[in-house]
């Protein structure tokens, strides 16, 4: 039976080269068919690299074919809506409706499961506020130069080369219309960026493209120039990506095109590699040294890092190194071990970083413990497309909330999980033009213009039924979780929240401060004493 499809492709061949010699010519597409089968046959017994074919010739093929079309099937016709691997149904259901601005409401009943483990909601009010404009902004870099008042909810890094050309377009386009930001990714400013004027925030990952010298080192004067454009409003120094924190990044030589070349001022010919590490600087004060320079160098636009929480001492180095010496950024966006990237290894995206809830957490502890917390803003990144994802962030302790896939399904993405590949079907995340030039800019401008607006406009009414006039005023008694069938907290109740000042002269009670915060360094992000030691004495 193994071979019994192998075998009749022969005898249907040979019937079919019969026929078509000596009954009539019309049998040549039955030769044809049966012998490429028969061929494809021939061939899986005489190759060795596969068991597999060699012991199934030809039905093997259907094996392959089936699971190649294994995670469709599943995403179509067995998943659930609400289950998100990683975005579930009924997310990307709401951010399509958004983005095309149809209807967006549910008839008969919520399908979560209330009595479920970790089901959250937020408390409404007996006095609900009037309907408020829905353009909520903060206020970034007060104290520079140059503030930038931002969106509550923008365009989280996305690089062109990761994303397409069309993508990048009609991103910015949308950004401008709505008057939110859009992150450039460590990539580089584009062209393609800059046609339609929507404002950026301008990412330096370690490879610091489009400010780099020839060896691949800051360049303080390109730096300065290209920061110099109106359409540049903040420069955030990329530390590390929630997809896949401590790793860098290759982009082979084959994929370096001219124009990715002159965007990120690297040769044609040549890997572009993203270091894991920074080469400006080395320890907790440099880096701060380092955005106090971006921020000079910029003519005052605010300046802060994105980082992704590893180990709980590098963050306190920083945190000491801001408290010792007065160098403090304008922001810190907190980027979670959720997010996305068009590739990253699997341990990595599965298992490596502080997810965004607990990281967002302890960064804002660690500056309302040193009373710095009102003069740095924070952004948090990591599975947000609802406004309910954006007020129970805004509750934990973030400023404003970015999106890097919430956006990508307003330009079409379909969660093919395709993105690695080249071959995304919808041109967004893509370099083949036969792809991406059949995304249309205007029209999926619209819909991420839309995808924003109205779901601000579904956050000023999560707002205005829990009796606020402003996300500012969303703190962590607001959300409620419940933690068992018969039990529920707040999350004011369920995190350890800090006091002003209580880091300042003594150690809180918190486990993880108790345990690295007097250790921890601001001339090092080495790992405290008590740390080296342990691993010394294993390796005995």
């Amino acid at each position: 039976m193994r071979y019994a499809v192998y075998v009749a492709s022969l005898i249907l061949f040979l019937a079919a080269l019969v026929a078509s010699l000596w009954l009539s010519p019309d049998w040549w597409w039955a030769v044809a068919v049966c012998g490429a089968v028969a061929a494809l046959g021939t061939w899986d017994l005489l190759q060795t690299r596969s068991t597999l074919r060699r012991n199934y010739p030809v039905l093997a093929h259907f094996r392959y074919g089936l699971e190649s079309i294994g995670p469709e099937m599943r995403q179509y016709f067995i998943e659930a809506d609400t289950a998100e691997v990683p975005y579930s149904r009924q997310q990307r259901a709401l951010v399509y409706q958004r983005a095309k601005s149809v209807n967006d409401v549910r008839p008969f009943g919520t399908q979560q499961d209330v009595y479920g483990h970790d089901y959250e909601w937020i408390n409404h009010s007996l006095a609900p506020t009037p309907h408020i404009d829905h353009d909520f902004r903060i206020v970034i870099g007060a104290q520079s130069a140059q503030p930038y008042s931002a969106s509550v909810f923008n365009i989280s890094a996305m690089s062109f080369g990761s994303l397409s050309a069309n993508a990048i377009r009609a991103l910015n386009k949308g950004a401008q219309l709505g008057r939110f930001y859009h992150d450039t990714g460590e990539g580089s400013i584009s062209p393609y960026h800059r046609e339609h004027g929507g404002d950026l925030v301008w990412e330096l990952g370690s490879g610091y493209f489009g400010c780099r010298d020839e060896q691949g080192l800051f360049d303080e004067a390109r730096f300065a120039a290209a920061a110099a454009d109106p359409q540049v409003k903040m420069i955030e120094v990329k530390l590390s990506q929630g997809a896949k924190p401590g790793h860098g990044g290759v982009l082979p030589a084959a994929k370096v095109s001219a124009e990715i070349s002159a965007t990120r001022g690297v040769p044609m010919g040549f890997d572009c590699v993203s270091p894991a590490s920074h080469s400006a600087f080395d320890t907790p004060r440099g880096l701060l040294e380092f955005v106090a320079r971006l921020r000079e160098r910029s003519g005052g636009k605010p300046c802060g890092f994105k980082l992704a929480v590893g180990h709980p001492w590098e963050w306190f180095g920083i945190a000491k190194a801001m408290h010792e010496t007065g160098l403090l950024p304008d922001f810190i966006v907190v980027d979670g071990a959720e997010g996305g990237t068009g590739a990253a290894p699997a341990e990595f995206i599965d298992h490596v970083g502080v997810p965004m809830h607990e990281a967002l957490m302890l960064v804002h502890n660690t500056l309302v413990g040193l009373n710095l917390r009102d003069r740095i803003r924070i952004g948090a990144a990591g599975r947000i497309v609802s406004a309910f994802d954006i007020a129970r962030t805004l509750a934990m302790g973030a400023d404003w909330c970015n999106a890097a896939r919430g956006y990508m399904f307003a330009l079409g993405c379909i969660q093919a999980q395709s993105c690695h590949t080249d071959r995304c079907p919808t041109g967004v995340a893509t370099q083949d033009p036969k792809r991406w030039r059949r995304l249309d800019v205007p029209d999926k401008a619209t819909r991420v213009f839309h995808f924003h607006d109205n779901t601000l406009k579904a956050l000023r009414d999560l707002l205005c039924a829990a009796g606020l006039s402003h996300p500012e005023q969303l703190g962590p008694e607001h959300i409620l979780r419940r933690v068992s069938a018969t039990e529920v907290r707040s999350l004011g109740a369920l995190y350890n929240f800090l006091e002003p000042g209580e880091l300042v002269g003594r150690i809180p009670s918190h486990a993880v401060f108790q345990r690295y915060w007097a250790s921890a360094r601001s001339d090092s992000f080495a790992a405290p004493e008590q740390v080296a030691s342990l691993r010394a004495s294993k390796s005995l």
